[in-house]
């Protein structure tokens, strides 16, 4: 008989993986996860020197829902024997290169995650009710099909390219994702501009200005906020990231929350202080003597257009408070221009029993499920899709373990975890 999981996960991300992890010791559970890499993978090509996670290692896989277990990052620096450097370290932010691989840790210990394994298709059988996923070894081509009763989205979001610049990816521009698989690409360059000044950003610059006098570019960043801002990090600012804020935002009307959320983005989507400030102490060292560093940083600028010519790359710029069009002229562009959801091609055999939102979202109810036509008794679960429902928590790592235990007590049909009801000081709004 074919074998019915509760679960299957497609993509095995932070999310999936925490889900993976929390679900390992509930015993009824039949669990699957399923990504198309030969192995895990987070963010590699921004895996810089000396970069750190901008949440605290408690924001691991499982340490805010259930701190024993077995998949925590304390338990993984025991396995490594790295407890006491680690005591001794006194880091509350750890690297993102530990946190890689940690995860990695995780993952390849967990049987329930099969990597080099690309799902196709996620189909509802109305006559069995149950999903039937469609995947397909990537090296063999074999395929195969996992039978389940529900299952998770946690394929990730994509990078975004702004649509003056998509014609033109290739070796002199490049999305920061894949910036250290592109650095060698960068020598030669007499001129490199960043666009962008979230996280990803900040550090890309960084990185450019410790290579700048070996390399000798000049060096530009460019981005269309208002400043070179500070991420929100006062421990009150911080309770928008707690199930409580989460809880809130969901009361509020679909126009209020579009409206919301881009005003937030001084929580999601600026730079570390900390980035910041060394930035700054680089550009100050470099100004000794009198000299000025060859860099340019530049706020409140659009770029609207694009073209590459003989003599390189020129970008159409606009100045949105002066309001005023200028030319810029560059050998390479980094493109840390941020990331979106995108609705995966697996679902195109659920397209007509999703029920879309008037702009084409999913509409997710409070334990992460889709709203679906009347015919589907299974649940499809979404994992960091549901910014525009859920809040600026949606993508962040601290929220990423009670998310999965609200999606594994939904899928259980019962409390698997038992999760607070009040986490932050603040009261968001009038009961």
């Amino acid at each position: 008989m074919t074998r019915v999981h509760d679960l299957v996960g497609v993509g095995i991300g932070p999310f999936n993986l925490s889900l993976a992890a929390l679900a390992e010791p509930v015993d009824d559970l039949s669990v699957a996860f399923f990504d198309a890499k030969p192995e895990f993978s987070w963010h590699s090509g921004l895996l810089i020197d000396g970069t750190t996670l901008q949440v605290p290692f408690l924001a691991d896989l499982t340490t805010l829902v259930d701190p024993t277990s077995r998949w925590s990052f304390l338990s993984y620096l025991r396995e490594h024997e790295r407890l006491f450097p680690f005591y001794f370290a006194e880091n509350f932010h750890i690297s993102r290169r530990e946190y890689d691989h940690y995860c990695r840790w995780v993952a390849d210990s967990l049987p329930s995650c099969r990597f080099g394994h690309r799902v196709t298709e996620v189909r509802w059988d109305a006559d069995d009710q149950v999903f039937h996923v469609e995947a397909e070894d990537v090296q063999t081509a074999r395929r195969e099909t996992a039978v389940t009763r529900n299952v998770v989205l946690g394929v990730g979001t994509e990078p975004v390219v702004p649509q003056p610049l998509r014609g033109l990816l290739g070796k002199e521009v490049f999305h920061a994702s894949s910036y250290l698989e592109r650095l060698e690409s960068l020598r030669g360059a007499e001129d490199v501009t960043v666009i962008g000044s979230g996280q990803s950003g900040a550090e890309v610059v960084l990185d450019l200005l410790r290579h700048q006098e070996e390399m000798g570019w000049r060096l530009r960043w460019l981005t269309r906020s208002q400043a070179f801002a500070p991420m929100e990090y006062s421990k009150l600012g911080l309770e928008h990231f707690t199930p409580d804020y989460t809880r809130y935002f969901r009361t509020l009307p679909q126009e209020t929350r579009d409206r919301v959320v881009p005003a937030q983005w001084q929580l999601y989507k600026a730079s570390s202080a900390g980035t910041l400030a060394e930035i700054h102490d680089v550009l100050y060292e470099r100004s000794i003597g009198g000299r000025f560093p060859d860099v340019t940083l530049m706020p409140n600028v659009a770029v609207t257009g694009a073209h590459q010519d003989g003599c390189g790359l020129e970008l159409a710029c606009h100045h949105i408070e002066q309001d005023r069009a200028f030319d810029v002229r560059t050998d390479r562009v980094v493109l840390a221009t941020g990331y979106s959801a995108n609705t995966p091609s697996c679902l195109h055999s659920l397209t007509d029993v999703i029920d879309w939102d008037d702009r084409g979202r999913y509409q997710v109810d409070d334990h992460y499920r889709l709203a679906l036509s009347d015919e589907v008794t299974g649940e499809v679960y979404v994992q960091n899709a549901e910014m525009h429902s859920h809040g600026v928590g949606a993508p962040d790592l601290g929220l990423g373990a009670h998310r999965a235990a609200v999606i594994l007590n939904s899928v259980s049909g019962r409390d698997a975890y038992a999760l607070p009801q009040r986490n932050a000081f603040t009261t968001f709004g009038v009961e």
